[in-house]
């Protein structure tokens, strides 16, 4: 069965998907869509116009949660643990994973300094509660890489674009978060999920949002950290 996973290039839901696809050793095809304007197949297959959209014996599956557990449900090496109350956990923290996303956009998209320092706080505070719950390691459910893992690696590859541009104090003084996010970084499936100019896009996607972040690193294209390629 030939899996096909319908992509957006910046997509951190596409890249859970990518990286669970990966890590359980399944072939897949990967084809990237222009959500600025969705072509007409896409939309067929997407009834949110969203992706990720994963196509199985002709049948799209959409939302990357569902993903996630059809995958789980059809494929070999099982990244869920397999006592029920530890997957609940880890489905609980997938769930807390989104949320942090839907604050990295609110932060990005900020249109004033205010808002911006509000939606770093939130950040903070909700890295403060992980990095309570995370262990000994070297990953989220102790010795064994899970979904909640590939949830998180996507989170983490939008600090290497923020750090650029300054120390907003999001991960300050979590010690077990920042050795979490360096080990994501290196594990091959979480770099393999993008393609390789993937930096350059993002910088581009986010200068491009008028927003205070778009600002400030306007402000460092100009001061040479991020040299305009444009």
């Amino acid at each position: 069965m030939t899996l096909h996973l319908i992509s957006h290039a910046l997509c951190p839901y596409v890249q859970r998907a990518a990286i669970a696809l990966a890590e359980k050793g399944v072939a897949f095809d990967r084809t990237d869509v222009d959500l600025a304007a969705k072509p007409d197949w896409f939309l067929r297959l997407s009834p949110l116009g969203k992706t990720p959209v994963l196509v199985a014996e002709g049948v799209p599956i959409f939302e990357s949660a569902v993903i996630l557990e059809y995958l789980e449900e059809t494929q070999p090496n099982p990244l869920h643990p397999a006592d029920p109350l530890d997957r609940a956990r880890a489905r609980s923290w997938i769930e807390f994973g989104s949320a942090i996303l839907n604050d990295i956009a609110g932060l990005y998209s900020a249109p004033d300094a205010a808002t911006f320092a509000a939606k770093a706080t939130a950040l903070e505070t909700k890295f403060s509660r992980v990095e309570a719950e995370l262990g000994s390691g070297p990953w989220f459910g102790g010795e064994s890489f899970g979904l909640v893992d590939a949830v998180f690696g996507p989170v983490f590859r939008y600090f290497d674009t923020f750090d650029r541009v300054g120390d907003f104090g999001i991960l300050t003084d979590k010690p077990k978060v920042v050795a979490w996010r360096a080990r994501l970084a290196t594990r091959p499936s979480v770099a393999g999920a993008v393609a390789t100019n993937y930096s350059e896009w993002l910088r581009r996607f986010l200068l491009a949002r008028g927003s205070h972040l778009s600002g400030l690193m306007a402000s460092d294209t100009r001061g040479g950290l991020y040299p305009d390629r444009s």
